[in-house]
């Protein structure tokens, strides 16, 4: 193995008679280089997606619900105690939900209203980190106080401070609408949440809502954190058997469970092009060892003549592609990780150069293309780069075993 690994270095340093051997050499090794740093820049791109949205949107949203299936939930304290004795929820606070408009003289938008506890709300999300100038500790029942998010803020042009009219609407014992009840709020705090998050949300305090909706202590139900956010759906199903009462549930990926598919699917179908794309670069190798076979077939009948067997010489051009594929996947390595690390400045670079955002914070729930490398992928990129040299450099190596050294030698 030693001699095969010397003798293929010494080829590849020695003077080649056709210099297409060392274009398409170069050629295919920079092919290698570009193909992995490409698939570690898209798989540290879709890490870093999927880290924003467990950081954002995960943090803000409850990981799943439960509520009764008739109405309000009245023993709702009962409930949270039973919750609390499961390991596999963190915390547990309870909510009132409901539609109703948002009036600011002319303007009007329909809202979702969300009645939240503040100090139970603080254990269980981090919505409270993103109302503007830490005013969710002003934030208290029986204030006739409102935290609106940020988009709906811009687009009825409200301010921090402003008063505003909450219209709720009510239904008579016929089932026919009455006129909405109007209630006059002061905004208290803008939330900031990007995307579509903050485009329709209201939050008031519990104990309003309650009073707002003539509930009583009844609430809509109970949102719960998980320990492991990704088996929401199991854990929360597991949860709701285990309770005493018959309640429904849901969980965060009915609501934004598309957006972790999307990450996965990407990541899926940029696992299989990038596989492809390194594949074709690698397959490069092989036009480089059969000319440099060509070029090299007197020094393989010299060493045919003086004892060296098949084995050897197959070995000898395994290792010629095998050391082109390992220089490809480390330059392409150093080059991925090295752009993976900045990318997130690189495409703020751009960005400024080219005068346009290219990912908006009112429509996406992050206004910056994230980044974070994982050394599981870089290892992973670079061991079926190698594989697929290996399996490149067979059949070239195979074809120099075939060499006759009797015909070569005297055509010189």
């Amino acid at each position: 193995m030693n001699l095969s690994l010397i003798t293929a270095i010494k080829f590849r340093k020695g003077r080649r008679k056709s210099g297409m051997v060392s274009l398409i050499s170069i050629i295919s090794t920079l092919s290698i280089a570009i193909g992995i740093a490409a698939l570690i820049i898209g798989l540290s791109a879709m890490n870093g997606f999927e880290r924003e949205l467990n950081n954002r949107v995960l943090s803000v949203v409850p990981h799943g619900q439960f509520y009764s299936p008739y109405g309000n939930l009245d023993d709702w304290r009962q409930i949270q105690q039973e919750l609390k004795e499961n390991s596999n929820i963190v915390a547990s606070a309870p909510y009132i939900n409901f539609t109703g408009l948002i009036e600011n003289g002319s303007k009007l938008g329909a809202v979702e209203v969300q009645g939240v506890d503040p100090q139970q709300e603080q254990s269980i999300s981090a919505l409270p980190n993103y109302v503007l100038n830490n005013k969710w500790q002003a934030f208290k029942a029986d204030q006739q106080q409102v935290i609106i998010g940020a988009g709906l803020a811009q687009s009825l042009s409200i301010k921090e401070g402003s008063w505003v009219s909450l219209l709720i609407p009510e239904a008579s014992g016929s089932n026919q609408l009455k006129p909405p009840k109007r209630v006059r709020l002061q905004v208290i705090g803008i939330l900031e949440l990007s995307g579509s998050l903050s485009n329709n949300v209201v939050l008031i305090p519990l104990t309003d809502a309650q009073k707002l909706l003539s509930m009583g202590d009844s609430v809509s139900g109970l949102m719960v954190n998980v320990k492991q956010v990704y088996q929401a759906k199991q854990i929360i199903a597991q949860a709701a058997m285990n309770l005493n009462e018959t309640l429904s549930f849901t969980s965060w990926e009915y609501t934004f469970g598309f957006m972790y598919r999307d990450i996965q699917m990407i990541r899926q179908i940029m696992y299989l092009a990038m596989i492809v794309v390194i594949g074709v670069a690698c397959f490069n190798i092989v036009s480089t060892l059969v000319i440099a076979v060509k070029d090299k077939q007197r020094d393989i009948a010299i060493l045919k003549t003086l004892g060296a067997t098949n084995q050897l010489i197959k070995h000898i051009f395994i290792w010629y592609g095998v050391i082109s594929g390992l220089i490809g996947s480390l330059i392409g390595v150093i080059l991925g990780v090295v752009l993976a690390w900045q990318l997130s400045n690189i495409m703020g670079v751009v960005e400024s150069l080219i005068g346009y955002k290219l990912l908006n914070g009112h429509i996406y729930f992050i206004d910056f293309l994230p980044s974070e490398i994982h050394l599981f992928d870089v290892v992973i990129v670079f061991i079926t780069a190698m594989l697929l040299s290996l399996i490149a450099s067979y059949y070239p190596a195979k074809r120099a075993c075939k060499i006759d050294p009797a015909r070569i030698l005297n055509s010189f």
